[in-house]
């Protein structure tokens, strides 16, 4: 079984920095994808940045240059970097795993960027 616990996010002003960590527990395996969704309020949840050591790091074109996904695999570990934050960046953040055919999920934590 796998666990996924999130830290991190907050509010924050348009332009400002925020970043959230991942701390994963269970059998975690360094070629397996981790990384973060997010859903905004009325909105469908989308893929925002994904880690794995075999494939590298993946972005959504919307934060392409402004946010950074790091994995530290010794600790079980992902980071998400955000800069340069934009209202439209305002979302519930989820953290996530993928293991074969099952997909784990945080619980979320929320980013707000205000105007």
């Amino acid at each position: 079984q796998v666990q996924l616990v999130e830290s991190g996010g907050g509010l924050v002003q348009a332009g400002g920095s925020l970043s959230v960590s991942c701390v994963a527990s269970g059998t975690i395996f360094r070629d397996n994808p981790m990384g973060w969704w997010r859903q905004a309020p009325g909105k469908q949840r989308e893929l925002v940045a994904v880690i794995a050591s075999d494939t590298g790091t993946n972005y959504a074109d919307s934060v392409k240059g402004r946010f950074t996904i790091s994995r530290d695999n010794a600790k079980n570990t992902v980071y998400l970097q955000m800069n340069s934050l934009k209202p439209e960046d305002t979302a519930v953040y989820y953290c996530y795993y993928r293991k074969a055919l099952s997909t784990y999920w945080g619980q979320g934590t929320q980013v707000t960027v205000s105007s």
